[in-house]
C-alpha cells in the first residue's frame, strides 16, 4: 500500500504505533516495524540512558524504520535529542509543546519530524514550524489529551481542510474499520495506541493489560484538566480525584493528590488501585491480548474488507 505516509517513513502500511509511556519499549516498536508499520519508542517514560539502551536493542531487533516519540515537557529533553542525533534516528515524533522549539534542529540533522496536536490551531502552528507530518489526536485517546474535547470524527476533517502536509489520525482507532473511516475523513494514515497496549510485546504490566481487555464502554474518562488533561480508567485513584473535585480542590491540592510517578505505579508496576491507568475509550472494543504483528495484520485485513463493503454502496 503506497501513499504519502508509507512513502514518508519507508514502511509497508500506513500504521503508526503510538509512543506511549510505560508501554512502548524496544520489543513493541521492533515488532510493529517488522510487521510493516512504524514502531515508536516512548521516550516520555525513559531516562536518557534507558532510551539509549532501547534504541540500541531496537536496532538489533529490526532492520526496518522505527522512530522515537519525545514529549517536549520532558525535563532533560536536550539529552534525549542528543541521543537521537548520535544514534542516527531518522524519525522523531514530538508532542506536548511548541514544535518551533526543536523542529529546525532535528530537520537540520536530516530527521523526519512529526508533531502531535489536538486542534486546528496547533496543526497550523506545526505546519508553519516546518514539520513533515501531523498527528491529529481526538479526545477519545488515552493518556494526555486536548482540553477542547474535540472528537476524532470532527478533528480529522477540520485539520485536513487547513493543512497541506500528510495527516495521521489518532484517537479511538483500534480496528481496520476505524482506520478506513479515518482515511475517508482525510487522514493519510493512523496512529494506534490502546490496541498495542494489549500485546505481549508492550512493556506495560500484565495486570494493566488485563484491565484494558476487561474494560467496557464508559470505563474511561478525561480528567485533571487544570494540570494536564488525561484519560484514564476509573479505579480507586480516579474516584479520589472525583472526590477532590467535589470538595472544591485547588490546583495545588490536585497536584499533591497526583504526586509523582503515579502513571508508572499503575501501568508499569501493576498497582491497579492507586496507579494512574492511561488508556483510550476504544479499550471497550479490545477483548484479547495478541502479538503486535497479528494486530497489524488484523487491522489491514479488516481495512480491506471494509473498503470492499463500502464500495458496494
Amino acid at each position: 500500500m503506497k501513499n504519502r505516509i508509507t512513502q514518508l517513513f519507508g514502511i509497508e502500511y500506513p500504521i503508526v504505533q503510538a509512543g506511549m509511556i510505560w508501554a512502548s519499549g524496544w520489543r513493541l516498536a521492533s515488532a510493529v516495524s517488522n510487521a510493516g508499520g512504524l514502531g515508536l519508542l516512548g521516550a516520555g517514560s525513559m531516562y536518557p540512558n534507558v532510551l539509549l539502551d532501547h534504541i540500541q536493542k531496537c536496532k538489533k531487533a529490526t532492520d526496518k524504520p522505527f522512530g522515537v516519540n519525545i514529549p517536549m515537557l520532558y525535563p532533560d529533553i536536550d539529552k534525549l535529542m542528543e541521543i537521537v542525533v548520535e544514534q542516527e534516528i531518522k524519525i522523531v515524533f514530538t508532542s506536548a509543546g511548541n514544535p518551533e522549539t526543536w523542529t529546525n534542529f532535528l530537520k537540520e540533522k536530516g530527521i523526519t519530524v512529526v508533531h502531535v496536536v489536538s486542534s486546528v490551531k496547533f496543526a497550523l502552528k506545526a505546519q508553519e514550524a516546518g514539520v513533515d507530518a501531523i498527528v491529529a489526536e481526538g479526545f477519545e485517546a488515552g493518556g494526555h489529551n486536548g482540553r477542547d474535547e474535540t472528537t476524532t470524527m470532527v478533528l480529522i476533517p477540520s485539520v485536513k481542510e487547513q493543512i497541506q502536509i500528510p495527516l495521521i489520525a489518532a484517537g479511538g482507532i483500534a480496528t481496520g474499520r476505524a482506520m478506513l473511516a479515518a482515511m475517508i475523513l482525510g487522514a493519510d494514515g493512523v496512529q494506534v495506541g490502546s490496541r498495542f497496549v494489549a500485546s505481549p510485546e508492550a512493556s506495560s504490566h500484565e495486570l494493566f493489560k488485563q484491565e484494558v481487555v476487561q474494560a467496557k464502554e464508559g470505563d474511561t474518562q478525561l480528567t485533571l484538566k487544570e494540570l494536564a488533561p488525561v484519560r484514564m480508567l476509573k479505579n480507586k485513584f480516579f474516584k479520589e480525584v472525583q472526590q477532590a473535585y467535589a470538595q472544591g480542590a485547588t490546583v495545588e491540592e490536585l497536584k499533591t493528590l497526583l504526586g509523582r510517578a503515579r502513571a508508572k505505579k499503575g501501568m508499569f508496576e501493576g498497582d491497579m488501585e492507586d496507579g494512574e491507568l492511561e488508556i483510550g475509550q476504544v479499550s471497550g472494543l479490545i477483548h484479547d491480548i495478541k502479538p503486535a504483528a497479528e494486530i497489524v495484520q488484523d487491522l489491514m485485513a479488516e481495512f480491506h474488507l471494509a473498503k470492499q463493503e463500502v464500495q458496494q454502496y
